[in-house]
């Protein structure tokens, strides 16, 4: 028996709640409210339209009869015609006003912001979370001194809590931009074939008040008062979805770094993703632990983050007041986008809230590269005993060499510190140089910047957002 095609985005990524938006079901179902809501606000505004009319479309909403779409489609070519006619043969006594005065974009599009704002704001729950988990990390380990990295080479301490501020801060930025986006969010509204809003005017005698009456009755009605395009072409501009795409790519950009950091984390043993009981992490090799979660994440946002490229080159070439070309490819396009950056965020909260962390290994990397790090510290303490600061400083720079050769070449422990202590010209024993070799010397504020950041930025955004508990299941 052969199965057709499945996206893995629905098969084996994405929530069942983000594949709803963006199942027909959800589309075909919202088109038929849009035709409901139309009748309501024309027959407000004084058209022939009757409650019975309106009674019996709204009793056919979820019923859809596919079948009989199906087979008007075959012979159209023409998908909203097709349910049009569908809609019809169920509501015979409506069947006249259906769609009356619109044009598809008014369903297709209208439907397409709808399913957009409610997409954004799972995205926008999830976001929350994945801020609270590491809030969580962030203050239990806020003390816990670490390597620091420029050029993934170390440079000085930091503490594992003070990373997870970075990634909560990336965060923090993408929810800004989350919030921004939906509220910039516009219908189209009501405004007929190429935008001028002939065919509704018509409808109404020549009635321009009631005409913009009509846009405005129909957003509000839709939950989106005074919040659609006041001129458009046939469609909304297609400059909307490369927004909102964008704002799924910056999400994305966040999740990437935060895996790739994980990854070379885990790879120093310091600190794993989530490894469950009778998890395979290699087929050849039994002993792997291979970061799965991590890499997926990466592998999903490097789509959305390409995917982006899809809605610019769409918005740049609508031609004057309409062209099928986006179609096509914004049906595709802006669906799995939401659906991979669901993905990416699913695994980001299970992974943030699951995080393995290996103290032990962690202080002991640190010990390796802290002797390079405390020189200044230790060549100030034996100036104070006298010593001269040039000459110790080329000394420690040639024991400095010495030691990393040693390290590198013979693969043994650092012996720095052994070296300064035989020298006399330092006068410094290893009782003295105890402080100097005090991990949380070297972690400046760190500790101070966690607390700080956690209680005057993030703790008024989690008090302010009720942080759902988000039960997600990773295929693995």
């Amino acid at each position: 028996m052969h199965r057709e095609y499945q996206s893995p985005l629905v098969t084996r990524y994405a929530s069942k709640e983000m594949s709803y938006l963006f199942s027909e079901e959800y589309k075909f179902t919202t088109w038929r409210k849009l035709w409901v809501v139309l009748a309501e606000a024309e027959k407000e505004l004084g058209l022939n339209i009757t409650d019975e009319q309106i009674n019996e479309l709204k009793e056919h909403i979820y019923d859809i009869n596919y079948d009989v779409a199906r087979e008007y489609e075959k012979k159209t070519r023409h998908d909203v015609m097709s349910h049009v006619y569908a809609y019809g043969e169920q509501c015979p006594k409506a069947k006249p006003i259906i769609h009356l005065g619109a044009t598809s974009c008014y369903v297709g599009d209208n439907t397409d912001v709808i399913i957009m704002k409610e997409a954004l704001n799972i995205i926008r729950k999830k976001l929350i979370k994945i801020i609270k988990n590491l809030s969580q990390f962030a203050d239990k380990y806020k003390q816990l001194p670490t390597l620091a990295y420029t050029h993934l080479q170390p440079a000085q301490l930091t503490t594992v809590g003070k990373r997870a501020c970075l990634w909560i801060q990336d965060i923090i930025v993408d929810l800004e931009n989350i919030d921004n986006c939906i509220d910039s969010l516009k219908l189209l509204g009501v405004k007929g074939t190429t935008g001028t809003q002939a065919s509704f005017l018509k409808l109404f005698n020549g009635d321009h008040e009631k005409v913009k009456k009509l846009d405005e009755l129909v957003c509000e009605k839709l939950g989106f008062k005074d919040k659609f395009f006041k001129v458009t072409g046939q469609t909304y501009p297609r400059k909307q979805d490369m927004i909102v795409l964008n704002t799924l790519s910056l999400i994305a950009q966040s999740a990437y770094k935060f895996s790739n950091d994980l990854r070379i984390l885990q790879s120093f043993k310091e600190i794993e993703e989530p490894f469950e009981k009778h998890q395979i992490g290699s087929s050849a090799m039994p002993y792997k632990r291979n970061p799965m979660r991590s890499e997926r994440i990466s592998a999903l946002a490097r789509y959305v983050i390409v995917n982006v490229l899809n809605s610019s080159i769409t918005a740049s070439t609508q031609w004057f007041e309409r062209t099928l070309d986006d179609s096509a490819n914004k049906r595709i396009v802006v669906a799995e986008a939401f659906l991979a950056i669901d993905a990416i965020l699913n695994l980001y909260i299970n992974v943030s809230e699951n995080l393995v962390v290996y103290p032990k290994i962690i202080q002991k990397r640190v010990m390796e590269e802290l002797p390079f790090m405390a020189t200044e510290n230790i060549m100030m303490e034996a100036v104070k005993k006298g010593g001269d600061r040039q000459e110790l400083h080329e000394r420690i720079r040639v024991y400095s060499m010495e030691a990393g050769k040693v390290v590198k070449e013979e693969g043994r422990e650092n012996d720095l510190i052994d070296r300064i202590v035989n020298d006399p010209k330092f006068n410094l024993d290893k009782n003295e140089l105890k402080d100097a070799l005090n991990p949380h010397n070297y972690i400046g504020r760190s500790k101070e910047q966690v607390e700080e950041f956690l209680s005057e930025i993030v703790e008024p955004i989690l008090l302010k957002n009720e942080v759902d508990e988000i039960n997600v299941e990773i295929n693995v």
